[in-house]
């Protein structure tokens, strides 16, 4: 696994002028070690989420097993993650599942589509290791060339966080291929969860790098 990161980090240098720290890379040969938190699951490592196995997929975190083969259910819904649930039941959903209680069977579509993104959004690294962003800004602005570096600086990631993301985003790619019903194709769902896998500054002062950078980490969600 080391010597494949070395090869993909010299392949990334030489073809397409992306340089990446290898010592982080190379750290995530080694699965983080993190105790199993009881029972919670928003705010703490995602390395220490309970899991389960999904067969042609690995260990996957259990919340996110859930709450996407509950929305598969109703991924007809227009503007599901564009509207936003109710903070008060979102809130109290969030209690219930920190505490252990399977609730999301009974919960509205659009709240447990907000419980989703919050769940990116409070994980106390982002899913997107941050050592890899800019390489990934990088990539997205290399045209037809783009997809190859996507996909090799994924390579990158540690292996469970690749599991999750293969998980997600073939989740996501349902979702899209409903967007005659929805209104929620690749491009919509990248823009909306930009922010939460990549732990952008929603609040920062827009301007003309602002507006590029949005525009990028949009690109990086839509090419995975």
């Amino acid at each position: 696994r080391r010597v494949v990161r070395l090869a993909v980090l010299e392949e990334l240098r030489a073809s397409y002028g992306i340089k990446v720290k290898s010592g982080s890379c190379l750290a995530a040969v080694k699965q983080p070690g993190a105790a199993a938190a009881e029972g919670k699951v928003f705010g703490i490592s995602f390395h220490a989420l309970p899991q389960s196995l999904v067969p042609e997929y690995g260990y996957i975190p259990s919340f996110l097993v859930d709450t996407c083969q509950y929305l598969e259910e109703h991924v007809h819904i227009e503007g599901l993650f564009r509207k936003s649930g109710s903070l008060v039941r979102l809130k109290a959903l969030k209690s219930k599942l920190d505490q252990g209680e399977n609730c999301i069977s009974a919960a509205l579509p659009c709240d447990v589509a907000g419980l989703l993104k919050q769940f990116f959004r409070e994980l106390p690294e982002p899913i997107l290791p941050p050592h890899l962003q800019e390489g990934l800004f990088k990539a997205q602005q290399l045209g037809n060339e783009k997809k190859t570096a996507t996909m090799l600086l994924s390579c990158l990631m540690a292996d469970r966080t690749i599991e999750a993301l293969r998980y997600f985003f073939n989740f996501l790619r349902t979702v899209s291929l409903r967007s005659n019903e929805n209104r929620m194709d690749s491009s919509n769902l990248a823009v909306i969860f930009a922010p939460n896998l990549l732990h952008s500054n929603e609040n920062e002062k827009m301007s003309a790098n602002t507006e590029k950078k949005i525009r990028l980490q949009a690109g990086v969600v839509q090419t995975l």
